[in-house]
C-alpha cells in the first residue's frame, strides 16, 4: 500500500504487488498532471509498504519524498533508502527484496541473503525479536534495524 499525492491524476492510498517501484505507484494514480516537474524523482526505486509518494509539491528538504527537486534524498522520510539512508515505513522482513533490505542501515547483499534465508527456513518472521538468529546480526545491529523492520 502506497499514499500517492500532490500532482497526480488520482491521488490516494494505491495498493501495488510486492517489489514495485514509484513508476508503478504513478501508474496507479493515472499519472503527473502535464507541466509537472519530475526531475528530481527517482522512478525505478523501490516502493516499501506504508511510504507516501508526493509529487511535484514544494516540501521543505527531508519533509517527504517529492519530484521536482528532493524525491528519494537521503533520509527524507517515504524514501526507501537511496544512499543507504534509512526507510521511513518499516521495511517487512517477510516480503522485501533483497534491495529493500539493502535500504537498512549495515544491510549489504550478504546480510539480505542472510535474512532471505531464514524466512525461507523458517517459513517467515512472527517476531522481530527473531531478527536475532539471523546469522550476522548481533546486539549492535539488531538495535539499530528493530525500529525500522516488521515481521
Amino acid at each position: 500500500m502506497v499514499d500517492v499525492g500532490g500532482k497526480v491524476r488520482k491521488p490516494g492510498v494505491h495498493s501495488l504487488p510486492a517489489g514495485s517501484r514509484v513508476a508503478d505507484a504513478l501508474r496507479a494514480a493515472g499519472g503527473v498532471r502535464p507541466g509537472t516537474k519530475t526531475d528530481g524523482l527517482n522512478r525505478a526505486r523501490f516502493l516499501v509498504d506504508g511510504e507516501q509518494v508526493i509529487v511535484g509539491a514544494s516540501l521543505p528538504p527531508g519533509a517527504g519524498t517529492t519530484a521536482g527537486g528532493s524525491a528519494g534524498s537521503p533520509g527524507s522520510p517515504g524514501s526507501a533508502g537511496a544512499g543507504g539512508a534509512a526507510p521511513a515505513a518499516p521495511v517487512s522482513l517477510n516480503t522485501a527484496t533483497a534491495d529493500q533490505l539493502e535500504t537498512l542501515p549495515g544491510v549489504g547483499p550478504v546480510l539480505a541473503q542472510h535474512i532471505i534465508d531464514y524466512r525461507t527456513q523458517h517459513g517467515g518472521f512472527r517476531s522481530v525479536d527473531e531478527l536475532r538468529e539471523v546469522n550476522g546480526i548481533g546486539e549492535r545491529r539488531f538495535a539499530d534495524l528493530r525500529d525500522l523492520v516488521r515481521p
